[in-house]
Formats: C-alpha cells, structure tokens, sequence
C-alpha cells in the first residue's frame, strides 16, 4: 500500500483538486487553456532539457527499452485497429482514430510526473526518451494513419508537410533534444542556468495534473460508450500486458526500464487524442470520452500496477 498511498494517490488528488477548481468556476473558462500554455511550453520543456543535458547518455542504454515500448504500442495500435473493425464496423479515419485513442497516452502531462514520483532520477531519462519518442514516432504515425484514411483529393506531400512542421514546432520534442546537444558537449550546466531550470521544471509535474483535472470538466460521456469502454481496456489493460509480454518473455529488459515502460504504457489517453479528433473532424466526443474514463480508471489501474512485484526495482 505504501506506493499507492505515496505516489499514486496524491497525484490523482492533484488531478481531482483541478477538476473541482474548474467544476466551480474559480479560475475562469480561460484557465485550463492558460496553465496548458504554461506546461506545454514553458514548465515542461525546461523540465526535459535539464533532464537530458544532465545524464551521460553513453551510460544509458535505452535501445531495447524504445523497442519494447514502441512494439507493444505497434502491436496495441494494430489490435484496436482490428477490433473496431470487425466488432465495431468502424473503418477509415475512424478506425485510425479508434487506434491512436488505445495507444497514446499522457506520457507528457501524467506519465512523467508518475515515472518521476515512483523512480527519481533514475528513471527520468527513460521517461524523456520515452516522451521524445512519443513525439518523434508517435505523433507523426498518428498523422501519417489518419492522414491516410482521408479521402483522396488532398495536395500530394501535405500529410508530410504536416508531420515536419508538426515535428519541429514541438517543444517536447526539441527542448530534451537540445539538452542532448548540451550533454554531448561535455560541458556542465552552469550554476544559475541549472538552478533556474530546476526551479521552473518543477512547477511541470503539478501545473500538468492540475490542468489535466482543468480541462475534463464538462466533457461528453455518454455517447457511444461500448467503443470507449474497448478502447480504455485497450489503453490501461492491454497495452501494459504486451509491454510486459515484451519485458520479460522476449527482450529480457532489466527491471528499471521496464518498471518505467509498464508505467507509461499503464498510463490514461493523452489530450493529444482530442486535438487529433478535432482537427480530423472523427471520433471528437468518444476521444473526450477515452480521455475522461481512462483518467479516472488509471486510478485503480495504477494503483493495481504499483501493487504488483514488477515497479519494485529496488
């Protein structure tokens, strides 16, 4: 019980306290969207750029930790894909959609905070690289499937311009990338620079739980809940299972990163989920839905993981 208590419970709670400040009107209709901001841009990419600027990257070895958790979310993304397609009778960017919903978590705004409550330094480069890769393969996949489940009539190369400018103009992705730069150099971060970016990366993890509860107030639940129901199965069940199916039964991942892949896969569906649907013009109330349900389900999810052997890495 002492992880759940002490990690896994106040993190909801921080999640629960924004749902409640935003549930009254406290803050204001523009506040989820402000400390959003905040996060995205500022708090969380100083965060990542101290995290990877710090480590001697030729002492982490993260190869086969990328191939576990970016397979078992291939291996997941695929499966989902299928089930909407034969249990659902949901196809095209529907079908993509249904995917990137079961495999996109919150690895920024809820996984990181966890990964670095629950392991501490040692698992934060993990967790970065585990961010970047979402931001590197993921989003860009993500694109690339629904972008080819349109239909046809759209200018050639747009879906390739669109994954490189959505590449580049990310933060979360080019902050911990610079910081890698840094790392390369050799060269220490200097006093007043490292104090500062550990003092803003700070305010990261609770700024992002807070607007998480921020942004679930009044979002749709009731419409087409059997396909949310499969998907946050996909998203807080199965995908952990194929990550530790990985793990342990076929890399032979030492039980650090993969303590830090099974958290992150156990992870509720990102606001990235959203974002895509709405600008897909598909699946933008049961990608609200997923969001709301898998968040308040991690609870006990999660809670469940910490309860069992495979986070004890000590």
């Amino acid at each position: 019980m002492g992880p759940i208590v002490n990690i896994v419970l106040p993190i909801f709670a921080i999640v629960l306290i924004g749902y409640v400040v935003g549930r009254r009107g406290l803050l204001g209709e523009a506040s989820s969207e402000a400390l959003n901001a905040f996060v995205y841009y500022v708090a969380l990419p100083v965060l990542l750029f101290r995290s990877m600027a710090r480590v001697d990257l030729e002492a982490v070895d993260f190869g086969a930790f990328l191939v576990v958790f970016i397979g078992a979310g291939a291996l997941t993304f695929m499966g989902a894909f299928l089930v909407a397609r034969w249990l659902f009778r949901v196809r095209g960017v529907n079908g993509m959609m249904f995917g990137v919903n079961a495999t996109y978590g919150n690895i920024g705004y809820m996984g990181i905070p966890m990964a670095f409550a629950a392991f501490g330094e040692a698992g934060a480069v993990l967790t970065v690289i585990a961010a970047v890769s979402h931001a590197l393969v993921w989003l860009p996949i993500s694109i690339i499937t629904l972008e080819s489940a349109r239909p046809m009539g759209h200018r050639p190369g747009g879906k390739f311009r669109a994954v490189f400018s959505g590449v580049i103009s990310n933060p979360m992705l080019m902050s911990p990338l610079v910081g890698v730069l840094w790392s390369l150099s050799g060269l220490d971060l200097p006093v007043p620079v490292d104090a500062f970016c550990a003092l803003l990366g700070a305010a990261a993890g609770p700024c992002a739980l807070f607007s998480i509860g921020l942004f679930l107030v009044g979002k749709p639940v009731s419409e087409g809940m059997r396909e949310v129901g499969v998907m946050v199965v996909f998203k807080l069940v199965v995908f952990p299972l194929v990550v530790a199916g990985l793990a342990f039964g076929v890399v032979g991942l030492a039980p650090l990163p993969a303590a830090v892949a099974l958290l992150l896969a156990a992870s509720p569906s990102g606001a990235t989920c959203f974002v895509l649907a709405q600008n897909y013009g598909t699946f933008v109330q049961r990608s609200s839905s997923v969001i709301l349900v898998s968040t308040a389900v991690a609870v006990v999810s999660v809670s469940v993981l910490f309860a069992t052997p495979y986070l004890n890495v000590n």
